[in-house]
C-alpha cells in the first residue's frame, strides 16, 4: 500500500474506532459529548500510530510534531463535543463533524510533509 491509500484506509478505521468509542462511552456510560469524544480520540490515535508506524511513517519521525499534533486534534476534540454537549446536538453530529474535521487536517498534513519532503535535495 503506497502512502495515500494507506492513509485513507487508516483514517476510515480511526473513524469507525472513534465513533464506537464515542457511542459506547456517550449512550451506554453516560458520559458527556466533550469526554466522550476526547477519550474516543485518544483510542483512535492510538491505533492510527501504531499503523501508520507500519506503513507510512519513515525512520527519524519527530516525536515532537507527533506530539504537537495529537495535542491539538485532543483539543479540538474537545472543543467539538463540547460544542455539541452546548448545542444540545444529537451525538452523531459531533462525531461525524469531527471525523470529517479531523480526516482533512489529517491529509493536508499528509500532503504538506509530502510535498515538504520531496522539495528537500
Amino acid at each position: 500500500m503506497n502512502g495515500s491509500s494507506a492513509l485513507m484506509v487508516i483514517a476510515l478505521v480511526n473513524g469507525l474506532i472513534h465513533g464506537q468509542v464515542f457511542f459506547l462511552l456517550h449512550d451506554a456510560v453516560g458520559l458527556v459529548q466533550a469526554t466522550s469524544n476526547l477519550a474516543a480520540f485518544g483510542v483512535a490515535a492510538v491505533f492510527s500510530f501504531y499503523v501508520s508506524g507500519l506503513y507510512i511513517f519513515r525512520p527519524g519521525e519527530s516525536w515532537r510534531s507527533y506530539l504537537l499534533c495529537n495535542g491539538l486534534m485532543g483539543t479540538l476534540s474537545y472543543a467539538v463535543g463540547s460544542m455539541g454537549d452546548v448545542l444540545g446536538s444529537p451525538g452523531w453530529v459531533t462525531v461525524a463533524f469531527y471525523c470529517l474535521l479531523n480526516l482533512a487536517m489529517g491529509y493536508s498534513l499528509f500532503r504538506f510533509k509530502s510535498l515538504r519532503a520531496s522539495q528537500q535535495p
